[in-house]
């Protein structure tokens, strides 16, 4: 027998790469489960790679589009053309969805038709559909977490094996957890990106990559990780989103976290989200972050949430502004000259811009010399002053490190 064509839903595939592959293998595998579950049996109806393909021959055979090209161009316009063409679209595609969102939610919502988005963050967290549908209506507080599996690889392994930033890097290549490029990972740019997503979702406001304060791991030395082992911290990349002072502050930045802290024992290239509302007190999700398969699984829910019927299409409620001026404490390590008065010099410029130690180790002697601090909470912005002077002393021996610590515990 024949099978009925009014079942059939086609799929145009654009990119079939380490993502696009394992989706199409994927969708094969599954293809009568995800018939079982919507009555629709999905086939891939066209495919463009870099090699060949024509897009508008896809689109016209194509009742869905799913992108995993990823960059900006030509994804933007194939994914637009296909909104306008009323095709609903599912992309795994951070850096599109970051700098371009507004203008693609806006033509998703003109055309009536769905955009999906689940595997441009946190891997196979359904973080999206958290925030979009469970907590549509909730006035959530914070969203915050390690979004990047590649540098939480690599920090894990730094703790764990006392190695420096570029040893692990090498390894976290080897086994495939980092690309051959790995800056957008390292300096914090993945996680930009992700955190303007959930940013925007969260408080329902335009939130682009430009709007993110973000820095990387590229400075971590194994002394700071040996720091905190000794003091029980464990050290992450996070990104934070949170409403301040009226607005909102989206940032990403290295931190130690207490170990009562639920981000605390994520290690290796996990991903774990957590949500904040007063209504909900706090969630927190966690799960692979990366690889082909398992952004081939969001990818694939996504396609099951289209064929399942409509969903709500993003769109602004409010214009919050982007706080860049908050309140952090610090870690503050400094390699200096081995004599007297050198403790003095540091406690007086970080007294002149109002921030005061909480704690002060001094550490070896000669040219291993160091003074290790953490300082109370103070504005990000005076931390800085304080840290651009203490860079002019005559008696430092290299440039100042200072990594954010966050004490908060949960109970």
């Amino acid at each position: 027998m024949s099978e009925d064509p009014s079942k059939v839903v086609r799929i145009g595939l654009l990119g079939r790469g380490t993502v696009g592959g394992a989706f199409a293998d994927l969708l094969a595998a599954r293809a009568g489960a995800v018939e079982a579950a919507t009555g629709r049996r999905p086939e891939i109806s066209g495919v463009l790679t870099r090699e060949g393909g024509d897009f508008d021959a896809i689109l016209e055979r194509s009742d869905v589009i799913v992108e995993l090209m990823g960059g900006t161009d030509p994804a933007r316009g194939h994914v637009l053309d296909a909104l306008r063409a009323k095709r609903p679209v599912v992309t795994a595609n951070k850096q599109l969805l970051a700098k371009h969102g507004d203008e693609l939610f806006d033509v998703a919502r003109e055309a009536g038709v769905q955009l999906r988005f689940e595997a441009a963050v946190a891997g196979v967290i359904p973080i999206v559909r958290t925030i979009q549908e469970s907590f549509g209506v909730t006035e959530i507080a914070k969203v915050f977490g390690i979004v990047n599996g590649t540098t939480n690889f690599i920090l894990t392994e730094m703790a764990a094996s006392g190695a420096p930033f570029e040893e692990v890097l090498a390894r976290a290549q080897e086994l495939g957890y980092a690309e051959a490029d790995p800056t957008d990972d390292v300096n914090g740019a993945d996680a930009a990106a992700k955190m303007a997503i959930l940013a925007r979702l969260a408080f329902h406001t335009p939130v682009t990559l430009d709007g993110v304060s973000y820095e990387g791991i590229e400075r971590v030395k194994p002394d700071d990780i040996a720091y905190a082992k000794e003091l029980g911290l464990s050290l992450k990349l996070l990104g934070v989103a949170e409403r301040r002072e009226g607005g909102i502050s989206v940032r990403v930045f290295p931190c130690f976290l207490s170990p009562g802290h639920p981000l605390a024992p994520v290690e290796g290239p996990f991903n774990a989200v957590m949500v904040e509302a007063p209504d909900i007190t706090e969630v927190t999700m966690s799960g692979p972050g990366a690889g082909g398969v398992q952004t081939a699984s969001a990818v694939l829910g996504d396609l099951v949430s289209i064929l399942n019927g409509d969903a709500p299409v993003h769109e602004t409620r409010e214009e919050l502004p982007i706080v860049s001026d908050v309140v952090s404490s610090f870690y503050l390590h400094l390699e200096v000259a081995d004599r007297p008065g050198v403790l003095a010099q540091v406690a007086k410029v970080l007294g002149d811009k109002e921030v005061s130690v909480k704690s002060v180790v001094q550490q070896g002697v000669g040219e291993d010399a160091r003074l290790v601090m953490v300082v109370h909470e103070c504005l990000e912005s005076r931390f800085a002053e304080a840290l651009e002077a203490i860079d002019a002393l005559d008696v430092l021996r290299a440039p100042p490190r200072a990594i954010r610590v966050i004490e908060e515990e949960f109970v």
